[in-house]
């Protein structure tokens, strides 16, 4: 008997563009599994019954102001208490681009899987963008290949463990 399928719910928020394609590159790297299904939704769109309609989960934010951006923030605030003792144990992997060094979003989103009681399968993939002026903090990012290419790694593992049971 075949297994069902697996979903990979890719939630995030992007300013400047890095963010946004990290997490396409991590869908990307999900898709070549094909026993999984990979939904990606911008944090604004997505609530608690998308998580409830997932199996695992990435977490995708800059780091603004040495925290997660405010629309990641009013995702976990809308969606916290409906997700609450209904999602225990699922795997979850967190992205971060920051100007610096990204470490203390990293931090929030382990806090919130915490309280969630999540299940970590990666250390947080955070992406240095070095951006430290103005103008370039608000200037639209490039990605280097070499950093999607970890994107596509995680969405790629990330799927084959969902799809194996191994998560």
């Amino acid at each position: 008997m075949a297994s069902p399928r697996k979903t990979l719910l890719l939630v995030y928020h992007s300013w400047t563009g890095a963010t946004e394609q990290m997490i396409r590159a991590v869908a990307r790297g999900a898709a070549t599994e094909p026993e999984v299904d990979v939904r990606l939704l911008r944090a604004p769109e997505a609530g608690p019954d998308d998580l409830l309609g997932a199996d695992g989960y990435v977490f995708a934010t800059p780091e603004n102001l040495a925290a997660i951006a405010g629309l990641m923030k009013d995702f976990f605030d809308r969606s916290y208490y409906g997700a609450l003792e209904r999602i225990n144990g699922r795997p979850y992997a967190a992205l971060i681009c920051a100007g610096s060094d990204g470490t203390n979003a990293a931090r929030q989103l382990a806090r919130i899987a915490t309280g969630w009681r999540l299940r970590e399968i990666a250390e947080p993939l955070i992406i240095c963008t070095h951006a430290q002026t103005t103008e370039a903090i608000l200037a639209p990012k490039t990605v280097p290949a070499e950093a999607l290419a970890k994107g596509e790694e995680l969405g790629a593992a990330f799927a084959t463990g969902l799809a194996m049971g191994a998560f």
